[in-house]
Formats: structure tokens, sequence, C-alpha cells
């Protein structure tokens, strides 16, 4: 039987190996309740605004309450990588390869809910899930997406202690991820090969060397404490 909870692991072209923990189903079925109410919220406060609009304010209503259910996941998770519901439970949603999620997959694994859902509270995607290694929905299969925990809660055995410094805001999550396996796994990497690994991330660093080896170890250090 698999566990709840399993780490997938994903070498990326660089050598680094990324580790993530998939979420499993109890976890996003609390991040689904949470979604949940947030919509039933907007759809209250817009019914409310727009029903004072008479017969045109009905059509809009019905037309905001189509983006809310269909488009509501696809905008937080194109651009949080995560829906708030999911945020609150620190999950996120990757690409297998993780990377963060494209838009046609998002689309996708979001329209598939609606077979997912069947016959009642999501039966055929616990049913799914339950019989996937990675805990995968109907929509996460035909998409090729993963609901993971976010850094925090990411498996991490030990990084090289440096002094912390902020890396550049526009980080993106996958870039963050590479940074901190690289701390870890240059723990049993010579020199040589670290300033190689670390010279590939120049765009990001600015620097070579040694120098580049140094500050991808205070990225690292940072991120590791949480921001």
């Amino acid at each position: 039987m698999p566990k709840l909870d399993t780490v997938k692991k994903y070498e990326t072209p660089e050598g680094v190996v990324i580790r993530l923990k998939i979420a499993g189903p109890v976890s996003r079925a609390c991040a689904w309740l949470v979604d949940l109410a947030i919509k039933a919220g907007l759809c209250i406060l817009i019914a409310i605004v727009l029903g004072v609009l008479g017969h045109a304010g009905q059509g809009l209503i019905l037309i905001c309450l189509f983006f809310i259910e269909w488009f509501y996941p696809v905008f937080f998770e194109l651009y949080w990588g995560a829906t708030p519901g999911k945020k609150s439970m620190n999950l996120m949603v990757v690409q297998d390869n993780c990377t963060p999620v494209s838009f046609t997959a998002s689309v996708l694994r979001n329209l598939l809910r609606a077979a997912d859902f069947f016959p009642i509270c999501y039966g055929v995607g616990l049913v799914t899930m339950v019989c996937s290694k990675d805990f995968k929905r109907l929509g996460d299969i035909a998409a090729g997406t993963l609901v993971v925990y976010d850094t925090p809660g990411r498996v991490v055995d030990k990084i090289t202690e440096a002094p912390a410094k902020q890396p550049p805001p526009d980080l993106r999550v996958n870039e963050q991820r590479t940074i901190l396996d690289f701390s870890e796994r240059s723990l049993y990497l010579s020199q040589e090969r670290r300033i190689e690994l670390a010279d590939i991330l120049y765009s990001v660093t600015g620097k070579k060397g040694e120098a580049a080896v140094n500050e991808l170890y205070a990225y690292a250090s940072w991120l590791f404490k949480g921001k």
C-alpha cells in the first residue's frame, strides 16, 4: 500500500535532485472547503451588488458565477501557484517536472473537476487519488500536475550554513527549490562541481566561481528560514 504522503524526487539536467512532499486527500479536502467558503462569499456579495439591476443584473450575476466557478482556481494557480484554500494548507500546484503550472495544464485540471466530482463530493477524484502513488485525481493525470506542500513542507536534510541574504524578488518557485537543493547536495560535491553548478545560475546571482557558490548558500539560508 502506498503511503498517504510520499516524497516525489526529480533530478534536473544540472544534476540537482528536487524532493517534494505530495499532498494527500485530507489536506486537499480541507483546502477545497476553504475555497468553497470563499467562493460562496463572493457569490453572495455579487448577488447583493448586482441584484438591484433587475433582469440585467441577473444576467451579470450568472456570468460572474460562471467565471468564479471555473476560473477562480486557474487565476490563483497561475499567479500564486495555489488557490487561497491551498495556500492556507501550505499546498501548491506544480507540473510533474516540478516547474510552475502552465496555463493549459491549469485550465485542463480544473475543467475535469466536473468528472472528478461524480457521483458526489469528488467520489471519482477520491478513488483515483487513493489508487495513485502521487495522489492524482483525473484532472492531475490529464494535465500532468501534482499538488505538493510548499517550501516549508519540503523534505530538507541539511543546508550549508551561511549568512542569510535575500534573493532577487522575481525568483521563481522552481528556482528557489533548485537553490535549496544545491545547498543540501553541495555537501557531497567537490568544489569544482559546486562551481560548475553555481555558474549555471549566473543570471540569478550575477557572479561566477566561488563567489557564486557563496551567494547561493546565502540565498538558501534565507529561503530555509522561511523568508
